[in-house]
C-alpha cells in the first residue's frame, strides 16, 4: 500500500484544488488523499500563509499562488473549484478554456444568466463538469433512487426538508478538523453574509432543490412563502413536478432543535421515509423503504458515508473510464439555481413562478 493507504497501481486523476478555505479543508483535501482513483496533485490560493500551511499538512506535488499558472500546468487534469460562490462561474470557465475538467462546489452560480453561460461553455468544451451536490453519493439516497426507478411506479408526492440547527457549530467544531483562516484570502466584493436571506438560500436551498430533483424529477413550478422571525428564516415551498407529482419543501435556518433533514415519498408500489444526519458526521442517511408487494420494509446499511470522497471518485471514473455521470451535471446545477431564483421571485410576488420563465439572481 502507498499514498495514504491507496492500493498500488491503477490510473489516478491528477487534481488541482482552487481555494484553501473551509470547504477545501473540511472536505476536498481529505477526499483527494483518500480517493482510490484521484491524486491531490496541486493546490492554489492567493493567501501565501494559508497555502504554505495546507501544503505542509496535505503534501500536494505542487502549489500555486496564481490560478492561471495552475491551469497552464499540463499535468493538472482536473480542477476542484472550492471558492466563494461568486467565483464559481469565472473559475470554472477559466478551467474549461484551459482544457481542464471541473468539479465545482455548489451552488453552480448565483444568477440564472451566468450559469447558462457556463452551461454553453461546458457543451462547447467537450470536458466534464460535475457540481458538488454530494448528497447524491449518500448510499441511502441512492437506495431510494433505485427503488424509484425499479419498483415504486408512479410517484404521488414528495416532501423534503432541510433544517439547520442553532446548535450545529457545537457539533461541527467537535468533528471537523480545525479550520485555518487568513487575512490575505481573496473575498468577494460584497460580503455573502451581508444578506442572510440570500446566503441561506444559496448555501442550503441548493441542497434541498437538488434533493427534490434527484428524487422527484424535473420541477416546473414553485409557490413559496417566507417567514422571518427571531433570527430564523423559514421557507415553505409547494412544488409541481413534470411527472404530475406534487411536492412540499421546508427550508428553515435555524430550528431550535437538533439537525433536522430528510424526505418522504409516496408512490404506487411503496413509500420511502428518510432521516439525514449532519453531513460532517459522514453518516449514511437512515432510509426505510416499504414494499407494497411483500409488506416488508428494507433499509440499506451504507457504512461508507464519505460523500465527498465518493463524489470525487465518481467524477474521476467518468473522466478516466468513460463511466456514466452519476453526480449532478451542469444541467442539474443550472436547474438548482433556476429553482432558487424562482423561489425568491415567488416569495416577492406572492404568486407561483414557472422555472422556465425565471431569470435574474437569488435574492
Amino acid at each position: 500500500m502507498e499514498n495514504g493507504g491507496k492500493p498500488e497501481g491503477g490510473q489516478r486523476l491528477r487534481v488541482g484544488i482552487l481555494g484553501c478555505g473551509p470547504i477545501a479543508q473540511a472536505a476536498h483535501f481529505d477526499s483527494a488523499l483518500k480517493a482510490r482513483n484521484a491524486e491531490l496533485f496541486a493546490i492554489c490560493d492567493l493567501a501565501d500563509d494559508l497555502l504554505e500551511r495546507m501544503a505542509c499538512t496535505y503534501s500536494p506535488r505542487k502549489t500555486y499562488r496564481n490560478y492561471e499558472a495552475m491551469l497552464a500546468d499540463p499535468e493538472v487534469e482536473a480542477v476542484v473549484v472550492a471558492t466563494s460562490d461568486a467565483f464559481h462561474v469565472p473559475a470554472s470557465l477559466a478551467a474549461l478554456e484551459a482544457g481542464k475538467h471541473v468539479l465545482c462546489e455548489k451552488p453552480l452560480g448565483v444568477t440564472v444568466e451566468e450559469v447558462e453561460t457556463l452551461q454553453r461553455a461546458v457543451r462547447a468544451s467537450g470536458r466534464v463538469l460535475q457540481v458538488g451536490h454530494m448528497k447524491r453519493f449518500d448510499a441511502g439516497f441512492q437506495s431510494a433512487r433505485r427503488f424509484l426507478e425499479e419498483e415504486m411506479g408512479e410517484v404521488l408526492a414528495l416532501k423534503a426538508w432541510y433544517c439547520d440547527s442553532t446548535h450545529r457549530y457545537e457539533l461541527t467544531n467537535a468533528v471537523q478538523p480545525y479550520l485555518f483562516k487568513s487575512t490575505r484570502a481573496k473575498r468577494p466584493a460584497v460580503d455573502p453574509k451581508a444578506n442572510l436571506q440570500r446566503y441561506y438560500m444559496l448555501a442550503h436551498g441548493s441542497h434541498l432543490l437538488d434533493t427534490a430533483r434527484y428524487l422527484g424529477g424535473v420541477i416546473v413550478e414553485v409557490d413559496a412563502r417566507l417567514r422571518q422571525q427571531f433570527g430564523a428564516y423559514c421557507w415553505f415551498v409547494d412544488v409541481a413536478f413534470s411527472s404530475g407529482a406534487i411536492g412540499h419543501l421546508d427550508l428553515t435556518v435555524a430550528v431550535r432543535m437538533d439537525w433536522h433533514e430528510g424526505f418522504q415519498m409516496y408512490g404506487e408500489n411503496g413509500s420511502i421515509v428518510a432521516k439525514t444526519h449532519n453531513p460532517w458526521l459522514y453518516k449514511t442517511s437512515d432510509v426505510e423503504i416499504f414494499h407494497e408487494a411483500t409488506g416488508e420494509t428494507t433499509r440499506v446499511l451504507g457504512a461508507d458515508g464519505h460523500f465527498y470522497r465518493r463524489q470525487l471518485e465518481a467524477f474521476a471514473d467518468v473522466i478516466l473510464n468513460g463511466a456514466p455521470m452519476t453526480g449532478a451535471d451542469v444541467d442539474d446545477g443550472v436547474a438548482s439555481v433556476r429553482g432558487m431564483a424562482a423561489i425568491s421571485q415567488s416569495v416577492k410576488s406572492g404568486e407561483p413562478v414557472k422555472l422556465a420563465e425565471v431569470s435574474g439572481g437569488v435574492e
